[in-house]
């Protein structure tokens, strides 16, 4: 029979198989190596459901960290081994399926959560242990000032038998004691500790406080002071320390000893600090990371009045045509290149380049003059992106857009500055890419505009701030209205009514278009069958709506089933609706395209060609569309608003109504805003019109009050 392959549990023991062995040599236990083992077995559970979890959760990592503690792992050598394994070993053996990447990441945060889990454990035993010392201690005091034996002997074994470092020195700062942990911290023998004074032992990095605190101390104003300190050892090396002082007092309330209790704490700070690296720096570039990017742009924002600061926001063009077409292993190393590239245009001092994630970079500059650094900055890094760059044989050539944005510190928040380099990053992108455009307030403001917009416009459907506006279409041989044309507005609560031009190219840009292009059919359809049942079955009870039809609803499957339920549910005829379809959404349009359209003039509902005459199709195509009315947009009659009118323009509307005609297709002429046109348009054969010489767009009421008129006259 051929092995099973292990499970996950059997993988879960061969982690802690590992991890036992590692951490085992250097813990003080009384167990066995197998019984460690089993001590650990419960912490390897735990830490490989953190890192599958559906979202991560550093308190597990934390609680770990503090158990190793608990189960007397308090060697600084016992964290690092440990932290080692699971770096190691957590995602191979309990990794699983999951996505590597994050897995990795995953791991990481919960080694850091690990190391402070650890840290916090062992500093609230080291307290404790620290407080019974200090106990200790003051009993032990008043016992040599007595000679008591028992107390003495008490003291000795609390001193010589604690695993923190333990020294005594009068005010002078002569040191008189020193216990075994102490020595062995320092590296050297007791005549060479006790033979200095507490004063020689200075850091370079001593923070300013320490030495106060140390003379507010021996000068009995101080009873104890905590802090973190350096100290050289014999060989050179930097002890680094959890340094608590405290000051002992005779039987009469007299200042007489210091004593000083230490923790050694470097390898926590080394790892610390290799954690915090990993946390900070992109594992891929080893450039700066979002992180550490955000930390040093705030405090460049925060450095002062008078300061200006420059950044430069990049993204590479087609980068994802790149990863799809050669694999994200070439784009990784792509990646790399360009990070070294760009590492190599931060010249000045204090530039700054990171990685934000992706193929977006950024680079940051401050000076007096950061409007002329940051433009040499963005040349610098276009210049470095000229060269090809060679990936598995073949030479990538390599485009970038950049944002820049450049101005006074303590303006702009952080989030504020990149938002704004964002906005002109894709700015320069639209323009083409591969260049460099500098920030605009105003555009910046659009854009927000735009964006706050699109994220309000599903809320707004909702909640009815849509309406519609109706402008009346005019017979030009009599001069009655026939119908009306609906145009949607939005009643925004901050920006007021806005026009369609504002938000319909961002609700095709969503997909919102096709539940609000249904509520407006819905509604005005609705309303012209209010309009018919005004009216009668005279004359004015042809009166019809027309509605405009976007590109995104012609391509949506539900347009014919949408109409037909509409009709059905307003219990309104199909002639009493005209969808007005938009010449460039048909050019080139196939069979399945016009399908829909050809199934509802097959209903009766009319279809029309709107702003006929900007797109430059075919005029034989007009055969094979489905359409009974053309539109012509407003740029032809724009002329005949002068007199006397353009003649070419007046041949060039002759020729297209005798055209229609021939076809049996109706023309409506839009823009018309003076009797003149109106007469003219008439003559030349236009069957309706709209514009503002016969109304604006207003309420449903408007329209009623026009016909009401006709029909009354």
């Amino acid at each position: 029979m051929s092995a099973q392959p292990d499970g996950p549990e059997d993988r879960l023991r061969r982690l802690t198989t590992i991890w036992s062995r590692a951490v085992f040599p250097v813990t003080s236990t009384s167990l066995t190596r197998p019984e460690f083992e089993e001590q650990l077995l419960p912490l390897a559970r735990r830490l490989s459901r953190a890192l599958r979890a559906r979202a991560f959760d550093a308190a597990e990592g934390e609680a770990v960290g503090a158990a190793l503690v608990d189960a007397h792992c308090t060697a600084p050598e016992a964290l690092s081994r440990s932290l080692d394994c699971v770096d190691a070993y957590l995602v191979l053996y309990c990794g699983e399926d999951g996505d590597q990447e994050d897995l990795r990441a995953r791991s990481s945060r919960l080694q850091h959560a690990m190391a402070a889990g650890f840290a916090r454990a062992l500093r609230e035993r080291t307290l404790a242990e620290q407080e019974a010392i200090a106990q200790a201690a003051l009993r032990a005091q008043g016992v040599v000032a007595q000679a008591l034996h028992a107390s003495e002997a008490r003291f000795r074994a609390v001193f010589e038998g604690a695993a923190i470092g333990i020294g005594i020195a009068d005010l002078e700062g002569n040191i008189l004691q020193v216990n075994g942990a102490l020595l062995r911290m320092f590296g050297g023998s007791e005549q060479t500790v006790r033979g200095r004074k507490v004063q020689e032992w200075t850091h370079a990095e001593d923070a300013p406080q320490i030495w106060r605190l140390y003379e507010e101390l021996v000068r009995g104003e101080r009873e104890h002071y905590h802090v973190e300190k350096a100290f050289y050892r014999p060989d050179g090396t930097v002890l680094w320390t959890n340094l608590t002082v405290s000051l002992l007092r005779d039987a009469d309330n007299n200042p007489q000893y210091q004593l000083a209790l230490m923790e050694d704490t470097t390898e926590r700070r080394l790892l610390n600090l290799r954690l915090r690296y990993e946390a900070t720096h992109d594992a891929l570039t080893g450039l700066p990371n979002r992180t550490l990017f955000f930390e040093r742009l705030e405090k460049t924002l925060n450095s002062g009045e008078g300061r200006r600061f420059g950044l430069c926001y990049l993204d590479l063009d087609g980068f994802k045509t790149i990863n799809d077409s050669l694999g994200h292993a070439a784009g990784d190393r792509l990646l790399v290149e360009v990070a070294d590239r760009l590492q190599s245009c931060a010249t000045a001092p204090g530039e700054m380049v990171a990685r934000l994630g992706g193929d977006e970079f950024v680079a940051l500059t401050c000076g007096p003059d950061s409007r002329r650094e940051v433009d040499e900055l963005a040349a610098r890094i276009m210049n470095a992106l000229v060269a090809p760059i060679r990936i598995d044989g073949r030479e990538l050539t390599v485009r970038g857009s950049i944002g820049v944005v450049e101005g006074p510190v303590g303006e702009r928040s952080a989030a504020e500055v990149l938002r704004s380099a964002d906005i002109t990053m894709y700015r320069a992108k639209s323009a083409g890419g591969n260049r460099f455009e500098l920030a605009d307030p105003e555009a910046d403001a659009r854009a927000i505009t735009r964006h706050g917009l699109t994220t309000a416009l599903p809320a707004a459907l909702d909640r009815g701030e849509f309406f519609i506006e109706y402008q009346p279409l005019v017979r030009l041989g009599d001069g009655s209205v026939r119908g009306a044309e609906a145009l949607v507005r939005w009643l925004h609560p901050q920006h007021g009514v806005l026009g369609p031009d504002r938000f319909i190219p961002l609700a095709e840009h969503t997909g919102l278009i096709v539940p609000l292009g249904r509520w407006v059919m819905e509604q005005s359809v609705r309303q012209a069958g209010k309009w018919r049942e005004l009216y009668g079955d005279g004359a004015e009870g042809s009166l019809r709506i027309n509605v405009n039809l976007s590109p995104c609803q012609l391509q949506h499957p539900g347009l014919v089933q949408d109409t037909v339920d509409i009709l059905e549910r307003t219990g309104v005829a199909p002639d009493a609706l005209c969808l007005e379809v938009t010449e460039s959404a048909l050019i080139g349009a196939d069979d399945d395209v016009l399908k829909p359209l050809h199934r509802l003039a097959e209903m009766g509902v009319d279809i029309a060609l709107d702003d006929f005459g900007t797109g430059y199709s075919n005029l034989a195509n007009l055969r094979r569309l489905p359409v009974s009315v053309l539109k012509l947009d407003r740029s032809f009659t724009r002329s005949m608003q002068q007199f006397p009118a353009d003649p070419v323009d007046l041949k060039i509307v002759e020729g297209i109504v005798a055209l229609a005609h021939s076809l049996d297709l109706a023309v409506t002429v839009e823009g018309v805003e003076t009797g003149a046109q109106a007469e003219q348009l008439r003559i030349l054969g236009c069957d309706t019109a709209q514009g503002w010489y016969y109304a604006r767009p207003g309420p449903p009421d408007r329209l009623h009050e026009l016909a009401l008129a006709d029909a009354t006259g």
